[in-house]
């Protein structure tokens, strides 16, 4: 394969942040798992994404050096159709609008975790659709799970990545793409046919749901809950990759129960969670990312776990 710096870029920029922006973990919320065919780290440090625009598809490349006396110089490079129109808005996926200036950590466990963590960022990822599909795919299922069928419908239904990429790596389907994916296609995949028919279904919608992009969070929220099959989760597992400060994911099978840990010593259910991040209203989706940052979001795993259930074999 090609060395990654053999081929020239289709668009380059350079972007000097006001403050730090830790690029591996800002962009880290969007890849979906380790070996996502969408999304690598490579040996040099620099995060590549593969993503699909309006104008077609594109890889990019992100990597920050230090620059002084400016805090950090990041250049984002592309390949692909796309290339132009995602360089264009880099900043805004590298958390240039995520204005932390007022958040107040309140207490020392979060305090800790802020000082640890300057450089963290929300992503603001304008391709609604394209974050939607995983987050259903993810619906009901062990992480480990969700994470295999989007490699192997990727690696299966997507496109080969444009330029030079570290390995081969893959653009997620277009909505015409996953709206013509047969029923056996998702069963070879492991999604059971309630995850495929509400894929299905969004893709049906994918020009309404990306209508909603520069819609208030709120409104974004209420659209996607009138997607059959989108709960409260599921949209706010979405929001928090358009940079929503104040998503949080009810209804997950683990994050409840790592707040409770993390800050009463026992496992909480949402309602407990709810309680406990009431005083950061409005950007409690900021204390999450921190903490899970952090470590501090890692309890022991002594009960029982969601079930793994193959759907391929049934």
């Amino acid at each position: 394969m090609t060395s990654p710096r053999a081929a020239r870029p289709d668009a380059t920029r350079t972007w000097h942040p006001a403050g730090p922006v830790d690029v591996r973990r800002t962009l880290g919320a969007l890849g979906k798992g380790p070996y996502d065919p969408a999304h690598q780290v490579a040996p040099d440090g620099a995060t590549w994404r593969a993503s699909r625009m309006a104008t077609g598809a594109v890889t990019y490349r992100v990597s920050a050096a230090r620059v002084t006396p400016a805090p950090r110089e990041i250049t984002v490079e592309a390949w692909g159709d796309g290339a132009e129109e995602l360089v264009a808005e880099a900043p805004f996926l590298l958390g240039g609008a995520d204005d932390w200036s007022d958040f107040d950590p309140r207490i020392p466990l979060v305090a800790r975790a802020l000082a640890r963590h300057p450089g963290l960022r929300l992503p603001r990822q304008r391709r609604i659709f394209e974050t939607l599909v995983p987050a259903i795919i993810e619906q009901r299922v062990p992480g480990v799970d969700a994470y295999a069928s989007w490699r192997r419908l990727l690696r299966t239904h997507g496109e080969p990545a444009p330029g030079p990429t570290p390995v081969p790596m893959w653009v997620p389907p277009s909505a015409e793409d996953w709206r013509a994916l047969p029923s056996w296609a998702w069963h070879r995949a492991g999604v059971d046919p309630a995850r495929s028919r509400t894929a299905v279904a969004a893709a049906q919608r994918a020009a309404a749901i990306q209508r909603l992009v520069d819609r208030p969070y709120a409104e974004v929220a209420a659209g996607l809950r009138s997607l059959p099959g989108i709960g409260e989760w599921t949209a706010a597992e979405v929001l928090s990759r358009l940079g929503d400060p104040d998503a949080v994911s009810v209804g997950d099978y683990n994050l409840a129960k790592d707040v409770g840990w993390a800050f009463d010593g026992e496992p909480a259910d949402d309602a407990r969670m709810l309680e406990i991040l009431e005083p950061w209203r409005g950007q409690r989706g900021r204390v999450i990312h921190l903490l899970y940052a952090d470590g501090a979001l890692r309890r022991p795993r002594r009960g029982p776990r969601l079930t793994r259930m193959d759907h391929r074999r049934r």
